[in-house]
């Protein structure tokens, strides 16, 4: 093995950061790091999980844990016998953190006021392309631990995300995501305060080469008028929003402590669909969040069917530590996993309708895998029958759907 085996948990962003740390520690071969998740207790238990598994694969290798887990838990994993070292979110991107002589280190986050403009790049595949613009988040909602291992919104100057993106497609990637902790408060901390949408039209411009350009998982309250513009009319930008609603109850949303109520979310749905129809809308849901009665859980029920949401992340509510919302009155476990169950299946038969509707429309796929395997600009999954060249964006003629995989041919 060359460098050491990384393995991510988590976001786009963990993914996108993974990368940087195996090019730190290239040198490294006796080595896994584990970049772990602190979103949920089960994606901590899932680190932990995935920590003794990667020990007992390789004993003889070194296992350093980092991550936003590490960062609000250290304690938890350096009691681990598997676990060598420690590191915080900030030490992640030093590569002496990775020597031998290094010592573990969790600083505070809340210090840190850049990011990593040089360390913003993470790759699928060699077709797609994962860009950090912005790290952190200066909202507080209370069902969120990420702030606390993330730190406070930081964002990566605008020139250096162009110079990035151009070396991005001269290597041969076809499209680019922008990743962030909470990518739509982007430039508040830059001079001249330039905003989200600034930056694409930038990239954009300055990049004329690039074919497909997406965003990470937003938050609608966030898009104005000149986001809302890029997004509507210009066709490189590919017509796929992740929104990021977490409830459909106003009581609920406020308890979060949400900028959005019910009523904002299914209008900017609206509004940017009667401008392009063809966006395929996603969403994080949250399944019954402390006081959440059967008629509020209805309300965020509905919500799929109203904003059309096509692709859903359905998120168990469960307490972190430290947290407000761990100190409210909870909801039963066996009433949040009927919950979910319902918000799951309302998202899986809103998506095979979507799907159907497809079937016989033409689409553009950039092919991922030899098998033919790729996306739709609008993220639809397709397979282009009889295979297809890895980074290629084929036009397809899409004529089934089989076990929620479009099937197309080749033009």
């Amino acid at each position: 093995m060359s460098g050491p085996e990384v393995i991510t948990l988590g976001c786009r962003l963990n993914a996108a950061e993974s990368v940087a740390m195996r090019h730190l520690a290239a040198d490294e071969d006796d080595l896994i790091i584990v970049n772990s998740c602190a979103v949920t207790n089960e994606a901590v238990r899932q680190t932990r999980q995935a920590i003794r598994r990667a020990k007992r694969a390789r004993p003889e290798a070194r296992v350093f844990v980092t991550g936003c887990a590490a960062q609000v838990e250290p304690e938890t994993f350096a009691g681990m016998p598997e676990v060598s070292r420690v590191l915080g979110n900030r030490e992640k991107f030093d590569a002496t953190s990775f020597t031998d002589e290094a010592e573990a280190r969790v600083s505070d986050i809340m210090a840190v006021q850049t990011t990593a403009p040089h360390l913003v790049t993470g790759f699928s595949e060699r077709t797609r392309a994962f860009v950090e613009v912005q790290n952190g988040c200066d909202h507080r909602c209370t069902f969120c631990i990420i702030p606390y291992g993330r730190g406070n919104s930081r964002s990566v100057p605008a020139g250096l995300v162009v110079d990035k993106i151009k070396a991005l497609v001269d290597e041969g990637h076809r499209e680019v995501v922008l990743t962030g902790v909470d990518v739509t408060s982007y430039g508040p901390d830059l001079p001249g305060r330039p905003t989200l949408g600034r930056l694409v039209e930038r990239i954009l411009k300055y990049v004329p080469t690039l074919p497909r350009l997406r965003l990470s998982s937003l938050d609608s309250v966030e898009i104005d008028e000149r986001l809302e513009k890029v997004i509507c009319d210009e066709p490189r930008f590919m017509p796929h929003l992740h929104m990021s609603f977490q409830a459909g109850d106003d009581m609920i949303l406020k308890r979060m402590k949400r900028r959005h109520n019910r009523a904002n979310a299914i209008e900017t749905v609206a509004r940017l669909k009667a401008r392009r129809p063809d966006i395929a809308i996603g969403a994080d849901l949250i399944a019954g969040f402390p006081t959440e009665t059967e008629e509020m859980a209805e309300n965020s029920l509905r919500l799929i069917d109203e904003c059309d949401i096509v692709m859903g992340h359905i998120f168990p509510y469960s307490p972190k530590r430290g947290t407000p919302a761990a100190r409210m009155p909870q909801v039963a476990h066996a009433a949040i996993k009927e919950r979910a169950r319902r918000l799951r299946a309302a998202t899986a038969r809103r998506k095979t309708l979507w799907l159907q509707s497809l079937v016989g429309t033409r689409q553009n796929v950039l092919v991922e895998r030899k098998d033919g395997l790729g996306h739709a600009e609008n993220f639809a999954p397709v397979r282009v029958a009889g295979g297809a060249a890895v980074g290629h964006i084929a036009t397809v003629n899409v004529i089934a759907l089989e076990n929620d995989m479009l099937i197309g041919d080749a033009v």
